[in-house]
């Protein structure tokens, strides 16, 4: 046996706080929702003062109260609804993207490069991975998000820059004449581009027609681009006004049959690993730790990072970015920090704050506390290649490491699902009983 080849047979203890930041994430969701609806109420209370200082016909204090009521006690998301309100708040006063598609060059890319979901990678095995989870196969190829609109469709990939500018079937893609709907509507899918067969899989819908969906569950979100992505057409075969296909990605529920069903199951794409969605997590652009991706080398051919030449490196290699005290960090929100860097070896190298960096991790590895990492054996090898827009994320450099050492395996994952299926058939065994 390996020297860091650890045998489980029982359920794998957490070796990080993802599980805690899971569980603070989901009660931000459910704060923030509390704080739009108070604001509504506030608002419609406004109107009715206003409403009745100019004498003018007002809804009875009874209805209004039904209304707003049934506004407390919205547990799904209605789109047509919330598409009047939602531009006035902050996570959308910051993302127009008919206003963001006049910038140019630089300021475009840096602009769009913020504004995709992006998962964590699987440290620990997530709670209630049964109940609460979806799990899909990931196409290898190319994350991007699709926008259309003014009669043209546009997708850009992680670092901001243009993919493809195309005619397609999504709503707005294209200049017809019998184009139908308002001409100033939009659309945002989150895609990945696979190469083989020149087709979007489409792994979310953000935005559909104008409504944002960016404060729906995961569940409404997949619900409902089920049924649009089909209705549009977008998913049949390529045609003088729809140059590319757009493919549905199947979704399981993550119990024992919809983890093999993504696991093992034929897919029309080279699958990357699998991704993970919690049913009740909200669309939020950067690191989130409610999707998450897992790979193994049944579902990967990547599964260990590799260098340029497709080579796996003798030592674990990590992109961190500069910053203006010299120390170097994760694309974390908040940053994790991994050292601090000599001033005088910065100006020598020629380095400035905002560069990314690549190191390797020495023989003394990871430092790790509480979950945490502390510090690590950092030895610098250069600059990365300017397309790059992120530093590594801290969840990635734990999986990356973990990979080489005690990889989280798919037993791992097994046990978890039967350990729930296990304590729910209890729950019913008391209950009957």
């Amino acid at each position: 046996m390996a020297p860091h080849d650890i045998r489980r047979p029982h359920k794998r203890p957490a070796i990080s706080d993802q599980q805690k930041r899971r569980e603070l994430s989901l009660q931000r969701q459910q704060q923030n929702r509390r704080d739009a609806q108070q604001q509504a109420r506030s608002l419609a209370s406004t109107l009715l003062s206003l409403s009745s200082t100019f004498n003018e016909p007002s809804t009875s204090e009874s209805v209004l109260e039904v209304e707003l009521n049934e506004l407390d006690s919205e547990t799904e998301c209605s789109p047509v609804l919330r598409s009047q309100s939602e531009f006035n708040e902050p996570s959308l006063k910051e993302f127009d993207v008919r206003q963001a598609s006049k910038l140019k060059g630089s300021e475009a890319r840096k602009w769009f490069s913020r504004q995709l979901l992006l998962p964590e990678w699987m440290i620990d095995v997530p709670d209630r991975l049964s109940e609460d989870w979806y799990v899909f196969a990931r196409p290898s190829g190319k994350r991007c998000f699709v926008v259309s609109s003014n009669g043209t469709t546009i997708s850009r990939l992680r670092n901001g820059s243009i993919l493809h500018r195309f005619p397609s079937a999504l709503p707005n893609g294209a200049r017809r004449r019998d184009a139908s709907g308002s001409g100033q509507s939009y659309s945002i899918l989150d895609c990945i581009f696979h190469e083989m067969d020149q087709t979007y899989y489409v792994i979310d819908m953000i935005c559909w027609r104008g409504y944002s969906l960016y404060d729906c569950t995961a569940e409404f979100r997949f619900f409902w681009l089920n049924s649009k992505l089909v209705e549009s057409g977008a998913s049949e075969p390529p045609s003088y006004y729809h140059k590319y296909k757009f493919s549905l990605v199947p979704v399981y529920t993550c119990d024992q049959n919809g983890f093999y069903a993504a696991y093992t199951g034929a897919a029309p794409y080279i699958k990357d690993g699998l991704l993970f969605y919690n049913k009740h997590s909200h669309y939020q652009p950067g690191n989130t730790p409610l999707a998450l991706v897992w790979k193994d080398e049944s579902c990967s051919r990547y599964v260990i990072d590799t260098d340029s030449n497709g080579q796996v490196p003798s030592q674990q290699q990590v992109v961190l970015e500069l910053q203006d005290d010299g120390k170097v960090t994760t694309s974390d929100d908040p940053p994790l920090d991994f050292g601090c860097l000599d001033g005088n070896f910065i100006e020598k190298s020629g380095l400035s704050s905002g560069n990314l960096l690549r190191f390797a991790i020495g023989d003394g590895g990871l430092t790790i506390v509480d979950g945490r990492i502390q510090g690590a054996d950092l030895q610098y090898v250069g600059k990365v290649n300017g397309a790059r827009a992120f530093a590594d994320s801290y969840s990635k450099v734990m999986f990356q490491y973990a990979a080489r050492h005690s990889p989280l395996k798919v037993d791992d994952l097994l046990t978890s699902i039967n350990s729930s299926n296990d304590h729910r058939e209890d729950g019913d065994t008391e209950m009957d009983g």
